[in-house]
């Protein structure tokens, strides 16, 4: 998937903060967060049993173009702006988006947006298990709470 495939897809959400710290330091938090969230067992465990096109780790670490962490691979990676991951499995196809921008004097604001497409049967069974639960919007409100920290 690229960056105008992900356009295609169906809005699901968005989740925006403003950070006490400039875009590329807000930008090194992301990669950290989004590789320590992805990089480990239990994700690569779903990533299997969900049949993702993206299982493994490869390439360099995120945020690099081309690189991939269970169930994303990097589409777009531009420094202190975006970054954007895509992905898809049997349920779904699906991105997930960060967008910085600068919000003032050393603050920035950060928008974590999710698009996906969730086909037959079995992917709006998955929509509603994982997005009309709230649990979708948990796991990355919790995320950006990641990056703050790691920002600061």
């Amino acid at each position: 998937m690229d960056a105008a495939e992900i356009l295609d897809l169906p809005f699901v959400d968005a989740h925006t903060t403003v950070m006490a710290a400039d875009p590329d330091a807000v930008w090194r938090a992301i990669a950290e967060t989004v590789d320590r969230s992805f990089r480990n067992r239990p994700t690569a465990f779903v990533a299997r049993m969900l049949d993702c096109a993206d299982r493994t780790a490869s390439g360099p670490r995120p945020p690099a173009e081309g690189s991939a962490i269970p169930g994303f691979h990097v589409v777009s990676a531009v420094p202190g702006r975006e970054l954007a991951l895509a992905g898809s499995h049997r349920f779904s196809t699906y991105a997930l988006i960060f967008r910085l921008e600068e919000a003032g004097e050393g603050h920035t604001r950060v928008r974590a947006e999710t698009w996906g497409a969730f086909p037959g049967p079995a992917g709006r069974i998955y929509r509603l298990l994982v997005i009309g639960t709230g649990g979708h919007a948990i796991v990355v409100r919790h995320m950006l709470k990641k990056v703050r920290e790691h920002a600061a």
